[in-house]
């Protein structure tokens, strides 16, 4: 790595560089998806001022590319993204059908349930599928996280930093969750995606099984919410385990081929010793034991 390379906000001896490459990923954004459409006023936000059901796959698209580029991208292009971010949720804002209220999409409270919902799925898919962490690097996993939170217009020192924080805001927070009709919207979207006639059975065998297994995944009171039944929690983690080995196998290097290739770039900008890989982690495990 050159004495002038620009690491990033996090960089390649943080947590959250190695948790990010990991394919499950892709499974965690869908949890985080139905974990924060149970917010009302949150969800409501969404719904009311994008084109979701039309644009869904370019959404999810663009909030990828937002965490790559957060993760993996230099520190000015981390903090562009942060500031487009904060001035598009400025501009929004949405209506309670019930009382009429009118409230912008950037309260505080909205935004740290969208970044709760998001990074604690992140991290518990990853651990229940056999990415290794200890105790105190999932921690710092989410410390590291109050980077992000920044990002988007929260104060760090609001946002929690540790598991027991994060569990301590969730249990806060339940009373105003609820599957109302944009959660059900969700929901329905997440099963069933638009897609082109001739997809649909690819839909139906590899994407519904990603969406069910993202769905187990939630924690107890989210399957309560929504009124579906989920696999006992042992049964979904050895699913989760069963699907991360398997997506595990595929070389790194043709999923990260993939646009928008945040991964490739930064390595090319750090030297090969940037590259994120699970056996770091293990290799700080080993360390501290």
């Amino acid at each position: 790595m050159s004495d002038d390379a620009d690491p990033g906000l996090f960089g390649p001896d943080s947590v959250t560089w190695q948790v990010h490459s990991d394919p499950m990923m892709w499974v965690a954004g869908i949890r985080a998806l139905y974990l924060q459409a149970l917010h009302p006023r949150a969800v409501r936000g969404v719904m009311q001022n994008s084109d979701f059901r039309r644009d869904a796959w370019g959404r999810l698209m663009r909030t990828a590319s937002f965490v790559g580029t957060t993760t993996y991208g230099t520190t000015e292009a981390a903090e562009r993204a942060g500031a487009r971010v904060r001035g598009i949720h400025r501009r929004l804002t949405a209506t309670d059908p019930d009382t009429g209220e009118r409230y912008g999409v950037d309260e505080p409270g909205l935004l740290l349930w969208v970044h709760c919902a998001e990074i604690d799925s992140y991290l518990t898919v990853a651990r229940r599928s056999g990415f290794r962490l200890t105790d105190a690097q999932a921690d710092r996993y989410l410390a590291e996280h109050r980077t992000s939170a920044r990002l988007v217009g929260l104060d760090p020192d609001d946002v929690p930093a540790d598991q027991a924080q994060m569990k301590a805001y969730f249990a806060k927070v339940l009373p105003e969750l609820a599957a109302g009709p944009e959660a059900r919207t969700v929901d329905d979207f997440l099963q069933r995606p638009p897609t082109h006639p001739l997809l649909k059975p690819a839909r139906e065998v590899l994407w519904r099984r990603v969406a069910n297994l993202a769905y187990a995944s939630l924690p107890p009171y989210a399957h309560t919410l929504y009124g579906r039944p989920a696999p006992a929690p042992a049964v979904v983690t050895r699913r989760l385990r069963a699907t991360g080995t398997a997506l595990r196998r595929i070389p790194d290097r043709a999923r990260w081929q993939l646009p928008p290739k945040h991964i490739l770039r930064a390595m090319a900008r750090l030297g090969p010793d940037a590259r994120p890989a699970p056996y770091k982690v293990d290799r700080w495990v080993a360390i501290l034991d």
